[in-house]
C-alpha cells in the first residue's frame, strides 16, 4: 500500500468543487468532522466557493450553535440538502423554509442503507419504510418546500406489495471522523461512540469516483493498528487531516469518555436520579410498559429519561436498551451525548442497527409526542417555522412491535407539581398538541391500524391508546379534571374507554415506585 496524503483542513476544503455532492459523517453532536466542515465554510465565506453543493447526511449533525450542518447554512453554498434530521442545523432549516434551497427529509435509517446501495451501484433503496408518511410520494415524497421539484422517492409494487424506491446518486466528496490513522490511511474509530456509517459512506464515495477525506486525532506507524479496529481501510482514503483537540472532541464540547466506547464500565448507581417533574412522570408511566427481557429503543427528549428511571428503580438489567446509533445494552445517554451508551455490550454500525429495527426486532419503542390527530397520525418533523426532520422516527415507529409516545399534554409554558400523589397543573401550556390535523405525517395511525400495531400516547395527565375507531382515552391522572384539563385542552373529542382508569398514584410521589417488585 502507498502512504496516504496528509494535508491541512484548508487544503481539504480546496478538494471540493462547485456543484459537488458532499456527504458528512457524525451523529447529532458526536463524531462530527468539525475541522473539515469549518474549513469549507471559511473558504466559502472568503471566496464564494464552493457553491451550489448538495449536502447529504443521515443523522442530524451539530448543536444548534453553528456547528455540524450549520457550517453549510449559507445562501449560495448549498443548492440542495437531503437529510434525515434537520433540527441540529437551524440555519439550514431556515434556508429550506424560505425556499432558498431544495430540501428533502428522508427516513434516517433509509439514508444509512442508501449509502450501501450507492456503494453497490444498486438501482436504489427499496423498502416499506415511509409508506403513508410524508416520505410517501402520495404525501409529498419527502419534499420540504415549493422549490423542491425532483422526485427522489417512487411508489412501486413488488410481488403484489407496495414499496418505496429511494433513488441513489453519486457522492463526490465525503468528510468523515476517525480516531487514529496509520501512514497508509487505515483509520480506526475506537475512540468514537461507534462506527456509525463511516465504512458505507467511504465505499459509496469511492465507488462513485469521489474523494474520501478523514479527520483524525493522530497518525501512527503503518501496520501498528489492530486490523479488527480499522473501519475505514486505507484503500478508500484520499487524504487525512489531523484535527485539533477541540475539533476531535468525542461529542461537541465534551471530553473523551471511555465508558461510551467500551474501554471501561461505570457503576450504574453513578447515574444521578432526576427530579420529579413532568418528564419524570412520563418516564415513570412509560417504564411500566417495559416487558421483561424486552429489546427497547429510546428516542430523544422525554423518552431519554426512561433510562434514568430504570436505573433508579433497579430494573436496567431487566431489559436491553438500544439506540439507533448502534449501541446494544447499557445506559443510553442524552443531550450532546445522545447516540452514545455507557456500559454497552456491543456497538454496531448505524446502518446495521437499522437492519434490525426495520425488520421488526424491537419489542417496544419510546418516542417523543408532538402533534397528534384523531386517527393517531403524529407529527414530530415540521412545525410552521421550525423544521425538525424525522430522523430515525419513521424507521423505528413503523416497525417496532409496540410504540409508546411520550410528551407533555400541552406545550409552551406548562408548569406542574405533584402533591400527595396527585398532579396539579400550576400553569397550562399555551399550545395544544392534540389537534384536528397534523401538519406533517411522521407516523401514520392508518398504517399502524392496518398492520395491527399497538400504540400508546402517554402524557403527564392522561394516557391514550390507538384503536380502530381512533385515539381513545384510557387513563387519567389523579387530581386532574377530565373536562377542563383534558377534553377542553384538545381540538377534537377523543373516544373515551368505558373502563377509564386512574394512573398509578406511585408515579406522582417522590419515593421509588418499586417497579423491580412489579
Amino acid at each position: 500500500m502507498k502512504k496516504v496524503r496528509v494535508i491541512t483542513a484548508e487544503e481539504a476544503a480546496l478538494m471540493v468543487n462547485d456543484g459537488d455532492t458532499v456527504s458528512t459523517g457524525g451523529f447529532v453532536s458526536c463524531a462530527c468532522p468539525e475541522a473539515l466542515s469549518t474549513a469549507l465554510e471559511k473558504r466559502f465565506l472568503e471566496t464564494g466557493h464552493p457553491r451550489d453543493l448538495t449536502l447529504f447526511f443521515a443523522a442530524g449533525q451539530g448543536h444548534r450553535d453553528g456547528t455540524g450542518g450549520d457550517h453549510y447554512g449559507h445562501e449560495g453554498m448549498v443548492k440542495r440538502v437531503v437529510g434525515g434530521h434537520w433540527d441540529r442545523a437551524p440555519k439550514l432549516g431556515d434556508l429550506a423554509l424560505a425556499n432558498k434551497i431544495e430540501a428533502y427529509n428522508l427516513p434516517q435509517g433509509v439514508i444509512t442503507h442508501m449509502y450501501r446501495d450507492i456503494a453497490a451501484h444498486n438501482i436504489g433503496t427499496i423498502t416499506h419504510v415511509g409508506l403513508y408518511t410524508f416520505a410517501d410520494p402520495r404525501n409529498g415524497g419527502g419534499k420540504l418546500n415549493e422549490v423542491t421539484k425532483e422526485d427522489l422517492v417512487k411508489l412501486i409494487e413488488i410481488e403484489g406489495e407496495e414499496r418505496l424506491l429511494y433513488k441513489g446518486f453519486p457522492i463526490n466528496v465525503c468528510f468523515l471522523r476517525g480516531s487514529y490513522a496509520d501512514e497508509y490511511g487505515n483509520c480506526t474509530v475506537h475512540r468514537e461512540i461507534g462506527p456509525l456509517d463511516v465504512t458505507a459512506q467511504a465505499q459509496a464515495t469511492k465507488n462513485s469516483g469521489g474523494k474520501v477525506i478523514v479527520q483524525v486525532e493522530k497518525i501512527v506507524q503503518g501496520g501498528s493498528l489492530d486490523p479488527k479496529l480499522v473501519k475505514i481501510p486505507g484503500i478508500y482514503v484520499d487524504a487525512i487531516v489531523v484535527g485539533s483537540i477541540e475539533d476531535n472532541m468525542q461529542c461537541l464540547g465534551m471530553p473523551y469518555d471511555g465508558a461510551l466506547t467500551g474501554e471501561f464500565r461505570i457503576p450504574v448507581d453513578a447515574i444521578p436520579p432526576i427530579p420529579l417533574d413532568a418528564k419524570k412522570i412520563l418516564a415513570r408511566r412509560a417504564a411500566m410498559e417495559l416487558p421483561k427481557d424486552a429489546i427497547v429503543n429510546l428516542g430523544t427528549g422525554a423518552p431519554e429519561k426512561i433510562a434514568n428511571v430504570a436505573a433508579e428503580e433497579g430494573i436496567s438489567d431487566k431489559m436491553t436498551l438500544t439506540v439507533e446509533a448502534g449501541g446494544i445494552a447499557g445506559v443510553p445517554y442524552g443531550g450532546t451525548q445522545f447516540g452514545a451508551s455507557a456500559n454497552a455490550m456491543a456497538i454496531l454500525d448505524h446502518n446495521v442497527q437499522f437492519d434490525f429495527y426495520q425488520g421488526g426486532g424491537l419489542d417496544v419503542a419510546f418516542l417523543g409526542l408532538a402533534e397528534t390527530a384523531p386517527n393517531g397520525d403524529l407529527n414530530v418533523s415540521k412545525f410552521g417555522t421550525r423544521l425538525a426532520g424525522a430522523g430515525g422516527f419513521i424507521d423505528i415507529t413503523q416497525n417496532a412491535k409496540k410504540v409508546v409516545y411520550c410528551g407533555t399534554f400541552t406545550a409552551k409554558g406548562l408548569k406542574t407539581e405533584c402533591r400527595d400523589g396527585k398532579l396539579v397543573i400550576v400553569q397550562e401550556g399555551a399550545k395544544k398538541k392534540f389537534v384536528n390535523k397534523v401538519e406533517h405525517i411522521t407516523f401514520s395511525g392508518v398504517y399502524a391500524n392496518k398492520v395491527h400495531q399497538p400504540v400508546l400516547y402517554i402524557t403527564e395527565r392522561a394516557v391514550f391508546e390507538l384503536r380502530p375507531e381512533g385515539v381513545t382515552l384510557i387513563e387519567i391522572a389523579p387530581g386532574i379534571d377530565l373536562q377542563t384539563q383534558v377534553l377542553d385542552q384538545m381540538e377534537f373529542m377523543p373516544k373515551i374507554a368505558e373502563d377509564l382508569k386512574l394512573m398509578d398514584e406511585r408515579i406522582f410521589k417522590d419515593e421509588l415506585m418499586g417497579l423491580a417488585n412489579d
